[in-house]
């Protein structure tokens, strides 16, 4: 951003942006990878032994994305892609490492307490995320399967962990189709699968770039305060 005064005191302002691609594919992608593995150990398709194994992805592959994805989202000017992966990020690296260290099939209460935590954090971006029904229904569904999940660590209750582990399938495909349709637009400059963008983001691939920076001097990295 530069500033010149000129005769009259005038100040001009120049905001420079720079043009980055979605990391929403990437976010969602990952996440997909984790809520299928932990899915599978929860319908008895894995052995609890094998949790050791879902924990490592988990940690080497979910977690590094998403925290990607948190940064790509900021400096994308999205606060809701940004909180969302961060909020997963963290979230993920909890189960990864708790399955990591903890006796197969084990539950465990402050686990439980963790992810109705998080369940209610991922409800903040779900709110917030009205102009993209794709991205509003996988950041909701992560909610759900976090509440859920974390019900069943509070509990131990075998019902509530098989439920979750049905909401971990549907939001796995939800994630992998909201990846391909985001990654899609991306490639392509226009909606090839329905986003559901609507509201602000109704005409965000047709819109004349002047419109899509309208409001870019109300944002937190330009404005005086966050």
């Amino acid at each position: 951003m530069s500033a010149q005064a000129g005769p009259t005191h005038a100040l001009e302002t120049r905001v420079v942006v720079r043009p980055l691609g979605n990391p929403l594919p990437l976010g969602f992608l990952a996440l997909m990878v984790a809520t299928l593995g932990v899915a599978m150990l929860q319908l008895g398709v894995l052995a609890a032994s094998q949790g050791q194994v879902v924990a490592l992805g988990i940690l080497g592959l979910t977690v590094p994305l998403q925290l990607i994805a948190c940064v790509l989202g900021f400096l994308a000017r999205d606060p809701v892609a940004g909180t969302g992966m961060g909020v997963l990020a963290g979230t993920w690296a909890a189960v990864g490492f708790a399955l990591l260290v903890s006796p197969p099939g084990a539950t465990s209460p402050a686990l439980g307490v963790l992810l109705l935590c998080s369940g209610v954090a991922m409800a903040v971006p779900t709110a917030a995320a009205t102009t993209k029904l794709a991205g509003m229904a996988v950041m909701g569904l992560s909610a759900v399967r976090f509440a859920v999940t974390g019900v069943g660590q509070l509990t131990g209750s075998s019902g509530w962990l098989t439920l979750a582990g049905w909401v971990g399938l549907a939001l796995g495909v939800v994630a992998a189709y909201a990846a391909l349709a985001f990654e899609l637009e991306d490639v392509r400059h226009a909606t090839v699968l329905p986003t559901g963008r609507r509201g602000a983001g109704a005409d965000t691939m047709t819109a004349a770039t002047r419109d899509e920076l309208a409001s870019v001097g109300h944002e937190a990295g330009v404005r005086k305060q966050l």
